[in-house]
């Protein structure tokens, strides 16, 4: 039976290809990224294959598929380049903006190629041709080909800051036939929390340990984080972020913002890059002025009143931060799961969210019960909540504090994950 389930998913992702490359042409017109080197995923190489290479010569490979995943696999990348001296480096992504925030962790003898499309033959021409050492999969990441190639192949495989939703877990129980077989091909899985771990195991896979989330463990920009506070100390008003918001959540702020007058800079940095444009035409529509990252020269432009600030800009987050007074957390005022709240905590932002936090449920609790962040049910009333706490020096003051000792009592995942892949490397 799992054989059968195994291969109708097979000849279904086989027949998807043609539409993957047209979504690929489409993605890439607003992306450019997206177009680069489309025939990796597919399985072709401009890369020499290796061969019957000594194993301290052999790739690691790593799979963080997006932007959020390769930023968290950093840090880890740094531990295990310390535990491991001259470790080559194959690794893999599934979206632009991931690859290139990728390319800045390379360094001479790294490979970086696009994610293989999970066929039989894609897989197996991946596996063949890199003979990668092991394979790290970040978070939530795992396909039922690949996993099923490198059991053939005798590549041990593991996920690592893994994270297992309560929604994801009951979508997957699902297709249990095809899932289970996956997980329990596993050579360990590393959960970011008891419950995560709870559900991995009930998919069968070899949970090895609880270590944490290793975007505890990432290190802030100083250098961007000191101007966006500098800033801050020169501007009038106090900045409200809306950080990493989404389609949809942009819209209900401006809508609340033109009712009741605040006394708050605001800042919008959307999630997504090529949503930068739509969504400084939505500030227009709604009455504001913007004004754009990119057109800022010594620091924000604050003179024209009525002004919306957009961060149009990657990599800036510490900047954004170090600018605001608190943030709004995006993804969380739609059911969309939330977005990543530890990089405010570690710079001493403290955030108010929504009521959708699935995708990140253990740090967001653990926040709350820390002082670092609040939860609201709306959008209203985050707005009302934030404009609250910075009315109040003190209480803002004690937030702050309490945001960086959040993200500070929580770090060593990273180290905890590259001793244990060392130990099953060697």
């Amino acid at each position: 039976m799992n054989k059968l389930v195994l291969s109708l998913y097979s000849a279904a992702v086989w027949c998807a290809q043609p539409l993957l490359r047209l979504k690929l042409a489409r993605r890439g017109r607003a992306e450019p990224g997206y177009l680069v080197n489309i025939d990796e995923r597919f399985g072709q190489y401009q890369q020499p294959a290796v061969h019957n290479l000594p194993k301290d010569q052999q790739f690691v490979w790593i799979h963080a598929v997006s932007l959020g995943e390769t930023r968290a696999v950093a840090v880890l990348i740094a531990a295990l380049r310390q535990q491991l001296p001259g470790m080559k480096l194959l690794l893999t992504h599934g979206t632009a903006t991931g690859r290139a925030e990728g390319a800045r962790l390379l360094r001479a003898g790294d490979v970086q190629v696009w994610q293989a499309w999970d066929t039989k033959a894609v897989t197996d021409r991946f596996i063949q041709h890199f003979q990668p050492r092991m394979g790290i999969m970040m978070e939530t990441e795992l396909w039922p080909n690949m996993a099923a190639t490198c059991a053939k192949y005798k590549v041990p495989l593991v996920i690592a800051n893994a994270r297992l939703s309560e929604k994801t877990y009951v979508q997957t129980k699902k297709f249990d036939v095809l899932a289970r077989p996956a997980y329990e091909s596993l050579t360990a899985v590393w959960p970011q929390s008891a419950a995560d771990a709870d559900r991995f195991a009930k998919l069968g896979a070899p949970v090895a340990g609880v270590f944490g989330n290793l975007k505890f463990d990432a290190v802030v920009d100083g250098v961007l984080l000191v101007q966006g506070k500098l800033w801050r100390e020169a501007f009038s008003k106090p900045v409200v972020m809306f950080a990493s918001s989404r389609e949809g959540e942009e819209l209900s702020l401006l809508q609340y913002l033109q009712k009741p007058t605040f006394n708050v800079q605001w800042l919008i940095v959307p999630r997504h890059p090529q949503r930068f444009e739509d969504v400084a035409a939505l500030i227009v529509q709604h009455g504001f002025n913007v004004s754009k990252r990119s057109a800022w020269l010594d620091q924000p432009d604050t003179a024209e009143a009525n002004t919306i600030w957009l961060g149009n800009s990657l990599g800036e987050m510490a900047l954004y931060y170090g600018m605001s007074d608190a943030a709004l957390l995006g993804g969380s005022f739609e059911p969309l799961g939330g977005q990543n709240l530890i990089e405010a905590a570690a710079c001493g932002c403290p955030v108010v969210m929504g009521p959708s936090v699935f995708n990140f449920s253990e740090s967001a609790a653990l926040a709350i019960e820390s002082g670092a962040a609040f939860a609201v049910d709306s959008m209203p009333k985050a707005v009302d909540t934030v404009s609250e706490m910075i009315e109040s020096r003190a209480a803002l003051d004690v937030a702050r504090a309490a945001a960086l000792q959040f993200a500070r009592a929580h770090q060593g995942a990273a180290e905890k994950t590259a001793t244990a892949v060392v130990e099953i490397l060697s």
